[in-house]
């Protein structure tokens, strides 16, 4: 699955977004329920709570009415596949504290799926930054946080049922991941937060942008609601600063000692010419080419690296995979009959197999000579790779002849 920021955003262009929007307001864009439909599920979401090893008091969090419930009251005492004593989420007890209502929290979800990665890849694909993905399951009439706000933009991918936003007046100047920003006492927050801007139901498909520090808390109308939190993180002056710090290693100025203080009116003096001094070298650096060809590269680059394994192909063994067909939840076909082969007599083309010949198409017998090239393929990555055919036709074809089976 692949997503460009133009279909996140769609009906708004990402024109519009950047100009009316981005990091000066909040956005909501109304979606069909079919919009984010492969991005999640609740057979997605059981799927990924039973890879039970995966998990851990860290990654994933249970939340009732604003209070965060003891991971020991929901997991279990267990040894990790490295022989270490851990606490791992145990289902019956889950299944006692989201009877009373906690939400579930799974944290840093975006390489799990090709769903989930789809949408962190159209965020980091616009050079947004970093884009880090939380799910949030939560129950009808349950908060799980109070007012807040976020140190990275917020882009909420609504999943399942409804969920009522409530976004406030306030908002916080640029704040980053520091015990002085995230120290504040509630009242800090209820007190800034202002008045109520506004109040948006999510439904299935929609999309809310929250900049960076926008004051905002939820409530899940429906029954039950998943939605996932797209968190993307910018790279700031701060990064500067440290790509600088790293350059002064090479001028001897900044190597220099400091002139000793002695308490006199010379000392404070020579000091103060000498911080005037490295201020003028800095400013300096931060005109050099080779610096800002380095910075450049930085914020161009910021983004995680998730993806892009190809064990077959990096062996020679198979031609690399359609760029942006694979699915992993997707039905794959995998060869079984390696002896198969396309063959033609005259105008006519048949797939001979150790079951007899399948009758085709030039451009099927092409495709499937591509096919079977490789250990396996899914239907989109056919149709990728020859768009002529109907490859849900040529994979039913192929499926009874018993030259591919369905895994």
């Amino acid at each position: 699955m692949a997503m460009t920021l133009d279909e996140l955003l769609a009906p708004i262009t990402p024109e519009t977004f950047f100009a009316e929007y981005f990091d000066r307001k909040p956005l909501h864009v109304p979606g069909g329920a079919a919009k984010f439909a492969q991005v999640l599920s609740w057979r997605h979401l059981n799927r990924l709570l039973d890879m039970t090893h995966i998990w851990s008091e860290q990654s994933l969090k249970m939340v009732l009415d604003g209070a965060p419930v003891p991971a020991a009251q929901y997991s279990t005492r267990a040894t990790s596949r490295d022989q270490q004593a851990v606490l791992q989420p145990d289902p019956a007890r889950m299944r006692e504290w989201i009877r009373r209502g906690a939400s579930l929290v799974l944290n840093d979800v975006d390489s799990l799926t090709p769903g989930l990665a789809a949408v962190s890849d159209a965020l980091e694909g616009a050079g947004l930054g970093k884009s880090q993905a939380n799910v949030y399951v939560s129950w009808q009439a349950h908060k799980a946080f109070a007012s807040h706000y976020d140190t990275h933009d917020v882009w909420a991918v609504q999943i399942e049922g409804e969920k009522t936003w409530y976004v406030w007046e306030g908002r916080a100047e640029w704040p980053i991941s520091h015990p002085a920003f995230r120290g504040q006492p509630q009242a800090h927050h209820d007190a800034a937060k202002g008045k109520l801007l506004a109040t948006i139901v999510l439904k299935p498909g929609d999309l809310l942008y929250l900049p960076r520090g926008w004051y905002h808390d939820a409530m899940t109308l429906s029954e039950a609601s998943v939605h996932v939190a797209y968190g993307v993180h910018a790279p700031l002056g701060m990064d500067f600063l440290n790509i600088l710090v790293e350059r002064v290693l090479y001028d001897a100025e900044f190597r220099k000692p400091l002139p000793r203080q002695d308490g006199t009116a010379a000392q404070k003096f020579a000091l103060t010419n000498r911080a005037a001094l490295l201020g003028q070298r800095l400013g300096e650096l931060c005109r050099d080419p080779k610096v800002m060809g380095v910075l450049e590269n930085f914020v161009a680059g910021y983004r995680f690296q998730r993806g892009g394994h190809d064990l077959l192909a990096a062996r020679g063994l198979a031609a690399p995979a359609a760029a942006g067909a694979t699915d992993a939840e997707a039905p794959s076909y995998r060869v079984v009959d390696r002896g198969a082969k396309p063959v033609r007599r005259g105008a006519e083309f048949a797939l001979k197999g150790s079951a007899g010949a399948v009758p085709l198409s030039a451009a099927e017998a092409e495709a499937a000579g591509w096919l079977l090239g490789r250990a396996d393929v899914t239907e989109a990555e056919l149709a990728a790779a020859h768009p002529a055919v109907a490859a849900p036709v040529l994979l039913s074809k192929l499926t009874e002849a018993g030259i591919v089976v369905v895994v």
